[in-house]
């Protein structure tokens, strides 16, 4: 597979003889100046399809100013859809095919298409979008389109009708390499794939400042199958530390929105993230796709209550008990607590008539609705309905024929209401929970044979609140309204829903994405290991139950491409105390990474964190000083008195401001070319439990990409004990 390069940075090597690479005559361009001027080309028309939007005049065709504002949003967001983005190259591949694909990515043998008697190849480039020239000829391929499918997934076992994959190096934005693999014919590649691609691992290995990049560039054949399944079923992926999990998330949710524009335009999708600095994190990649209008949220923004202010933080024991799915049950009897059975008729007067629907009708009636599982909101509309419907039976047996318009005045009758008000009060979701948190008979009745006494004692707020707006409510207990408020209506359902980091999610907080696609699908990503609340998932299983998609596919991912060997080595020896079942990652990056662990004296050790640091900075690409929260204040006065002043970890990082100060508890789903690790021992003790800690400590030693400096200066925990050729004691 030879590479090409003009550039110091990527040696010339020699390439077996072929159409595309061989030189022209003296004078005439080379094949680099040929894909520089495609390049070139491309974004001249990309600029042209931008300027045609621009010009487009909606003047004389809408009916109304309402019409105009949506067609001028949706105008201005083919607009912005059409820039040419700076850091984003326009397309990193191409296909060369010996046959014509069809629109389907099938590809018609050379024999049956006239053009290739010629001996002329049929050639795509695939790139972030589509493009196309003044006559509607593609320029570059959107690489969600069918005929792209074949960069990611064709080899030479397999080469789906490609003769030559080309794939391109850029450098500041400027085409400076290609790289060929020959698929098929004669002189082909026998291996291909990252391991065998100079290019993919410079770009897998590339210094990162700012935010997530996109890996749409390195897409391999497990991943694009996830990104490329059916949006009618979720998937789950148990990804290990740099596998691509989150790209390949959100590289799906690109996909179907592609795929599925129209159906997802109208049902929504929805990025749910484990915090607001992780969001940042990634909030560049889905636009650097194409992508403009996909939310994102935590799932306390999912659940947010305009009543009620999260103010407060549970012990481990009450959060645990507040997220456990049978806090469900509870709530479903406190919401229906309320309703009761009428003992009295009801009599409807309507002008000299006098028309009575005896009680155990009434009972009737009330009990077929709770029978039936209903929302609670839906059930006490339909209340009145119900006995209405009596009424007019009577009204039938008597001789009249009422319509629908009298059956909804008689709904609508005092005497009707007030029996509804009666035996089918309203419930107000904030004061039901604050009720049920603030008084022990209610929550004894409601939680009985659910919740121990123990348990019951545990969940309840230390003194009852007064009022909704000045209660103790905690990130717990807004999960507990939201399941309260669906119980009484139904909550609105999206068409997809990314889910990331979804192993620390609690059982009620499953229950609340799940509600946002009931209807529609889900792609859930994470990995059990990576599991750092005490009620992290057991298993996927368990989850997909919660989330309400029992029985969806859960596929594995362990072949890491950001993570250096040595490094995923190391942090793997805690798989067998933290995850058990899990099958260990393994990298397919060549470097094994700049790691050392390094022992200090406890009062040395703040000094030599700050040096390390220093010392990483003096390398290219983001540093990270991961320590426990309770460090962070300490070691942040001293990187400040020593000229260092980090960002935070929600700050972007920039080629000036490249050191970023990380509390432990933050770390996860982030990334950084080099991480300074300070005192394994506190970040494992600052948790609740063992298993928690070590967790909590294979995260923060996962998230470096180039190296991994350990410093510490009280023994050791765990498996990490154990000496190791790579550290320098």
């Amino acid at each position: 597979m030879p590479a090409h390069a003009p550039t110091p940075d990527l040696p010339e090597q020699p390439a077996p003889p072929d159409p595309a690479d061989v030189p022209g005559p003296p004078g005439e361009p080379g094949p680099l100046d040929a894909e520089r001027a495609h390049l070139a080309a491309s974004r001249t028309a990309l600029r042209a399809m931008r300027a045609d939007a621009e010009a487009l005049d909606i003047g004389d065709v809408t009916a109304n100013w309402v019409n105009a504002a949506v067609l001028q949003s949706e105008i201005d967001l083919r607009v912005k859809s059409l820039a040419d983005l700076a850091h984003a190259p326009l397309f990193f591949g191409r296909l060369d095919f010996d046959g014509f694909p069809d629109p389907y990515g099938a590809p018609v043998p050379a024999a049956d298409t006239a053009p290739d008697d010629t001996g002329e190849r049929h050639t795509f480039y695939i790139g972030r979008r589509h493009v196309h020239d003044h006559d509607g000829d593609p320029m570059v391929i959107d690489w969600r389109a069918p005929v792209s499918q074949p960069f990611y997934r064709a080899s030479g076992k397999d080469p789906q009708g490609v003769a030559l994959r080309r794939r391109f190096g850029y450098t500041a934005g400027e085409l400076t390499a290609y790289e060929d693999e020959r698929l098929s014919g004669p002189g082909a590649d026998a291996a291909s794939g990252p391991a065998a691609s100079t290019l993919l691992q410079r770009e897998i290995e590339r210094p990162r400042v700012g935010p997530m990049r996109d890996i749409v560039a390195t897409i391999q054949p497990e991943q694009d199958t996830l990104v490329r399944a059916s949006v009618d079923g979720t998937v789950c992926v148990q990804g290990a530390p740099g596998t691509g999990k989150t790209a390949v998330g959100l590289h799906r949710v690109a996909y179907l929105l592609y795929t599925h524009r129209e159906r997802l335009a109208r049902t929504g999708t929805l990025v749910v993230g484990p915090n607001r600095s992780f969001l940042h994190y990634i909030e560049q990649v889905l636009p650097a796709l194409g992508e403009l209008d996909v939310k994102q949220a935590t799932v306390d923004d999912l659940v947010r209550h305009p009543q009620i202010t999260v103010r407060s933080r549970d012990s481990a024991e009450a959060a645990g008990l507040k997220g456990d799915a049978r806090m469900a049950r509870v709530l479903r009897r406190a919401v229906r607590s309320g309703v009761t059975v009428p003992t009295e008729p009801c009599v409807v007067v309507r002008g000299s008539r006098r028309w009575r629907v005896p009680a155990y009708e009434l009972e009737e009636i009330v009990r077929e609705l709770l029978d039936r599982d209903m929302r609670y909101g839906a059930a006490r509309d339909a209340l009145p309905q119900r006995v209405a419907h009596h009424v007019l039976v009577r009204m039938e047996q008597a001789g009249e024929a009422p319509d629908d318009r009298v059956q909804d005045a008689v709904a609508r009758n005092a005497a009707v209401k007030a029996l509804v008000k009666t035996v089918w009060p309203q419930v107000d979701p904030a004061k039901l929970v604050l009720r049920l948190l603030s008084d022990a008979d209610f929550l004894a009745a409601q939680a009985d044979g659910v919740l121990t006494p123990e348990e019951q004692r545990a969940v309840l707020w230390p003194k009852p609140a007064r009022s909704v707006r000045t209660a103790p409510w905690s990130a717990a207990d807004a999960v507990l309204v939201d399941e309260a408020a669906d119980l009484i209506a139904r909550t609105p359902s999206l068409g997809h829903v990314v889910l990331d980091e979804a192993q620390d999610l609690s059982p009620m907080q499953y229950r609340a994405v799940g509600r946002r696609c009931s209807t529609g699908s889900a792609t859930v990503l994470g990995d059990i290991a990576q599991g750092t609340t005490p009620w992290a998932t057991a298993s996927w299983a368990e989850a997909l139950t919660h989330l309400g998609k029992p029985g969806s596919v859960v596929e594995e991912l362990t072949q890491g491409f950001r993570v250096p060997r040595d490094v995923i080595a190391f942090a793997s020896r805690l798989l067998p105390e933290i995850a058990p079942d899990l099958t260990e990652a393994t990298s397919v990056r060549e470097s094994p990474g700049d790691f050392a662990v390094l022992r200090h004296a406890p009062d040395a050790l703040t000094d030599a964190v700050v040096e390390a640091c220093r010392a990483a900075l003096r390398r290219e690409g983001s540093v990270g000083l991961i320590a426990a929260d309770a460090r962070t204040e300490e070691l942040g006065a001293a990187l400040r008195e020593a000229g260092l002043t980090p960002l935070g970890p929600g700050e972007e990082t920039t080629a000036d401001s490249r050191l970023t100060l990380v509390p432990a508890t933050l770390a996860k789903g982030l990334e950084y070319d080099h991480v300074v690790l300070d005192e394994p021992r506190a970040i494992v003790d600052g948790e609740p439990d063992a298993r928690t800690g070590l967790r909590r400590l294979y995260v923060a030693l996962t998230r470096a990409v180039s190296g991994l400096t350990v410093l510490h200066a009280a023994p050791l925990p765990g498996a990490l004990a154990a000496p190791s050729p790579a550290w320098e004691d």
